[in-house]
């Protein structure tokens, strides 16, 4: 099964330095048809100004994930991180016990665009930590690499979750195949261009829940970035 989840039905927050799209549930939008899917709960892709950011705020007990589509974020924390985020790396805050951190656009000319990922953890209660990693952009050229896991590759962030987060990068008509195993779900968050999703078409900022597939088939239509949630 397929429940495709479109882009201009996801929840909206509009600030003169931000354009937020919510695909679940979040701050004052709130939809009980999509609060979660397993474990992942949040999806936002943002559009931050330049100049722009989010000061300094709190979080616990939550895998949050960032993937930067344009532009570089400027990411500053309570463990003493500062580090700029661009296309090509993936960077992963635990929260555990408690972490404060801000996100600011890294540039004073250009917009940055990204999709922020919440994770809900396995374990509750653990010590903060911080990960950045550089994906080899060959890796992920038309065809689907892992990106992050519970037990990661050297180009792969840890997840404190039975979860693993797959990202791909076309950059023509190509088709990759992505095998379930029995009992496990996906989501699918196309981040740029659009594709045929198990025969459904899909553009840019659409989603879709998969469940009761033995494989999940993407046929990119031109060039086009996907990512994949393989989830329990």
């Amino acid at each position: 099964m397929i429940a495709v989840r479109k882009s201009g039905e996801r929840g909206k927050t509009k600030l003169d330095w931000l354009d937020s799209r919510h695909t679940f549930s979040f701050g004052d939008y709130r939809d009980p048809q999509y609060v979660n899917f397993g474990p992942l709960r949040v999806i936002n892709e943002d559009m931050i100004a330049r100049g722009g950011g989010f000061a300094p705020h709190s979080h616990a007990d939550m895998e949050i994930v960032t993937y930067v589509l344009s532009g570089a974020l400027q990411h500053r924390d309570s463990l003493g991180t500062g580090s700029i985020i661009r296309p090509g790396e993936i960077q992963r805050m635990s929260a555990g016990t408690g972490i404060v951190h801000s996100e600011f656009n890294a540039s004073r000319e250009h917009p940055c665009h990204l999709l922020q990922i919440w994770i809900m953890p396995s374990k509750r209660g653990i010590e903060p930590s911080y990960e950045q990693k550089a994906v080899e952009p060959d890796a992920m050229l038309n065809k689907l690499v892992r990106i992050a896991a519970p037990e990661p590759r050297e180009s792969e962030v840890r997840l404190v979750q039975d979860a693993e987060i797959w990202a791909a990068r076309f950059d023509r008509d190509e088709e990759a195949i992505h095998r379930l195993t029995p009992g496990r779900r996906a989501w699918i968050q196309v981040a740029k261009g659009d594709a045929t999703i198990c025969g459904e078409r899909m553009r840019q900022g659409d989603a879709a829940g998969i469940t009761d597939q033995d494989q999940i088939r993407i046929r990119a239509r031109g060039p086009a970035e996907i990512l994949l949630f393989d989830l329990v």
